[in-house]
């Protein structure tokens, strides 16, 4: 792809003809900004491209243009330590922007590519495993109505051996060239093969990459600002994107390998444990849960268990069974309730990535990202055609977290009708578990059956051989505490084998 850019640019070198048409494209770019308030869009901003070829330039030029309440820069360096400890796509989900602000990136997730080829040590698979990453990444947002522009800056070697140069050459500017950059530019052609190949790979038909000759900045900066408002018309106008390069990749969506699970209806809940082996049980899961936690720590091995099921099935009860076996500086019970508006206006998952473990640590969600094909599908929250998208961005979700080294496992806490009536009552006749009952409680139980029908189609598109559903039979809650416990303990000890 770059040499074919490379290749086609002629163009002018007149500095002032530049200036001139930068000033009238910066009149739409303002104009633009507003009806990307109006519409609602979020958009992300993304410029790559060598070491001194003007991001940084381009980028003051771009928002000099803007309201600063509008958008947020963010510059992405090497991960810190406390960001290597966390899944890879972290620190880019937390950086998405709300709807109808705009995130400009100084270097984005890409920065994780083709750098840890060349410097890290990553191989070509785990680079091809990143970069259908982004692509997911990429593809889950824009389905979601954000708007990708992807620049790329090019210039050659001589160009950046002399931009270097002349940042050397300055105390004031000579701090700005490492030891690292001038490394990278005397490996040039190594660098150009690895970025080819990555501009070729996640050159996509919902995030094209727009490449640009950045040898002459006053025309960079024209070309920029041409790509963004031609993208941003077509978004707002619904037409295909007219930017990018070709030919742009049709992504196929990844089909999963799926654990069958049979209907709800045919589970049997008539499963019972005496007291006695209840309290001997418990001891000794939770000893054993103990123990497990201190070695998942000392491996850096990060865990998420995901609890799901009927109103009154049993989850917190069996959410303080897990807790009271870890040691609490190490994990951390996150209670999920409706979203809040500043949630609403960023894609669903966002606010899930907040709370994802780093390495050691366990994370217990009381509810979770499924109530996207649940509660949001039953009461209308949510459009039939995001709902629906939900299946699968939430298995390439939980899948990303796996390939990130991370073990999700996921509960459906399972009663029958009669016994959740018995439970609401005796909430409601015990003033200490009053609390618990409220009238949204009653208005689901009336929808038992819509419930039901969803719950079997999640359990069927979402248990995955990487992040199986286990139904748990908890009419009787002593049974279905020991059970869960018992299979967290069982699937640790495999991961921890696997991993060790």
């Amino acid at each position: 792809m770059l040499d074919r850019i490379i290749q086609r640019e002629i163009f002018i070198d007149d500095k002032e003809t530049y200036k001139a048409q930068a000033e009238a494209l910066k009149v739409r770019m303002r104009k633009l900004e507003q009806e990307i308030k109006e519409k609602k869009l979020p958009v992300i901003i993304a410029f790559e491209g060598w070491g001194a070829s003007g991001k940084g330039y381009v980028i003051g030029k771009t928002i000099n243009c803007l309201d600063p309440r509008s958008y947020k820069v963010f510059s992405t360096v090497k991960p810190t330590d406390a960001e290597k400890r966390m899944p890879l796509m972290h620190r880019f989900w937390n950086n998405i922007p709300e709807k109808g602000k705009l995130c400009i990136l100084d270097r984005s997730w890409y920065q994780e590519i083709v750098p840890a080829v060349l410097e890290s040590g990553i191989t070509e698979e785990e680079a091809v495993e990143r970069m259908n990453m982004a692509n997911v990444f990429e593809r889950q947002l824009t389905d979601d109505g954000y708007l990708i522009i992807k620049i790329f800056l090019q210039i050659d070697s001589s160009e950046q051996k002399r931009r270097f140069k002349k940042l050397l050459d300055s105390k004031s500017t000579n701090w700005r060239v490492t030891d690292l950059d001038l490394k990278r530019n005397r490996n040039y052609d190594k660098y150009f093969v690895q970025y080819d190949k990555m501009l070729e790979y996640t050159n996509t038909e919902y995030a094209p990459w727009v490449v640009i000759n950045a040898e002459n900045k006053y025309r960079t900066v024209c070309e920029v600002f041409k790509t963004i408002i031609a993208a941003v018309d077509d978004r707002l106008m619904n037409r295909p994107l007219s930017i990018g390069e070709t030919p742009k990749r049709k992504i196929s969506k990844e089909i999963f390998t799926m654990a069958t699970k049979a209907p709800l209806s045919l589970v049997n809940l008539n499963k019972t444990l005496s007291e006695d082996i209840y309290s001997e049980e418990l001891k000794k899961q939770q000893k054993r849960l103990s123990k497990l936690h201190q070695r998942l720590y000392a491996l850096k091995l990060p865990v998420v268990i995901c609890f799901e099921g009927w109103d009154a099935a049993g989850k917190g009860g069996t959410i303080r069974r897990i807790a009271s076996a870890l040691d609490p500086r190490g994990f951390e019970a996150v209670p999920v309730a409706a979203p809040a508006p500043y949630e609403l206006n960023r894609h669903y998952l966002w606010r899930f990535w907040q709370h994802m473990p780093k390495t050691g640590h366990v994370v217990i969600f009381d509810r979770t990202w499924y109530g996207r094909v649940m509660v949001e599908r039953l009461e209308g929250l949510t459009e039939e055609k995001r709902w629906r998208a939900a299946y699968q961005e939430i298995n390439e979700f939980e899948n990303n977290l796996y390939e990130s080294g991370v073990l999700v496992l996921k509960f459906w806490m399972h009663i029958d009708k009669d016994e959740q009536l018995r439970r609401f009552n005796d909430r409601m006749n015990t003033p200490e578990k009053r609390w618990k009952i409220t009238d949204e409680d009653w208005r689901n139980r009336d929808k038992w059956d819509q419930y039901e029908i969803a719950v079997n189609e999640m359990l069927q598109k979402t248990s995955t051989d990487f992040a199986p559903w286990h139904i748990i039979e908890n009419n009787d809650k002593k049974y279905g505490r020991i059970r869960t416990l018992n299979i967290i303990n069982d699937t640790i000890e495999m991961w921890i084998e696997k991993h060790r």
